[in-house]
């Protein structure tokens, strides 16, 4: 049984994690506020424990983890890449700035801008392609990441996820709880919690109602590959709160 992560002294931090587009518009209505994340690299025995180390090495952000004795050297895995609790994510996503004919960014008002961080900018999770509209992505009129527009489409390239810098991010998350387990002991609740509520049509092609780990096994299986449910890896389980932040 893995125990929860208690945090150690520590003074808050900001990283970025990738989201797709189902799983960002999960976490915008909420039903998303947990995601795995693989450990690397791999340890195999199974009774790892996820406890802080007792007597950090340094004062500071920092903790260790246990490994059982014998296995592993105590400093083979280090602090969770993703930060401990009260630590923040931003959400990196695929996204776009606005551009005028010249490729120049422009702002909601179709002023040309030198500094990219001011150039309007849209998020694929919140756009659409509606029929008819050959390719063309519908911006909503209504968002509270822009001004209000009517009708507008877009028609160029999209960033990917792995390109957006900070200041792009829209959303903002925070560790409310970290701990460890191998992938295959998630339950029904975890993947609820992943944003995962199966049903009908939740996985494509697939005749029945799809349990939510039923959902939450295609998603995975679908970015990591056929073999990566069977490989049932160590994983990161991160739980989270979304906090609104002033932009910077």
């Amino acid at each position: 049984m893995c125990e929860p992560f208690v945090e150690v002294d520590s003074a808050m931090k900001t990283r970025g994690i990738i989201f797709n587009d189902e799983m960002v518009r999960a976490i915008l209505t909420g039903q998303k506020t947990q995601t795995r994340r693989v450990i690397k690299p791999q340890y195999s025995s199974p009774e790892w424990s996820v406890r802080p180390a007792q007597t950090p090495r340094h004062h500071g952000h920092t903790h260790d983890w246990w490994l059982p004795t014998g296995t592993q050297p105590y400093s083979a895995l280090r602090a969770c890449p993703f930060g401990v609790r009260g630590d923040r994510i931003t959400v990196r996503e695929t996204f776009s700035l606005l551009g005028n004919e010249d490729a120049c960014p422009v702002d909601w008002d179709d002023n040309i801008v030198t500094d990219r961080s001011e150039a309007a900018r849209i998020y694929r999770a919140s756009c659409e392609q509606r029929s008819g509209d050959y390719g063309l992505w519908s911006i909503p009129d209504e968002a509270d990441w822009k001004p209000r527009t009517e009708n507008m489409k877009f028609e160029g390239a999209w960033t990917p996820s792995i390109h957006m810098p900070r200041w792009a991010s829209r959303i903002t998350l925070e560790i409310a709880d970290l701990r460890v387990e191998r992938l295959n002991d998630m339950s029904e609740d975890d993947a609820i919690a992943e944003g995962c509520n199966g049903g009908h049509n939740s996985i494509p092609g697939y005749m029945y109602n799809a349990t939510p780990l039923e959902h939450f096994h295609h998603i995975w299986t679908s970015i990591y590959g056929e073999n990566s449910w069977q490989a049932n890896p160590l994983a990161w389980v991160i739980d989270f709160n979304r906090v609104e932040v002033e932009s910077e």
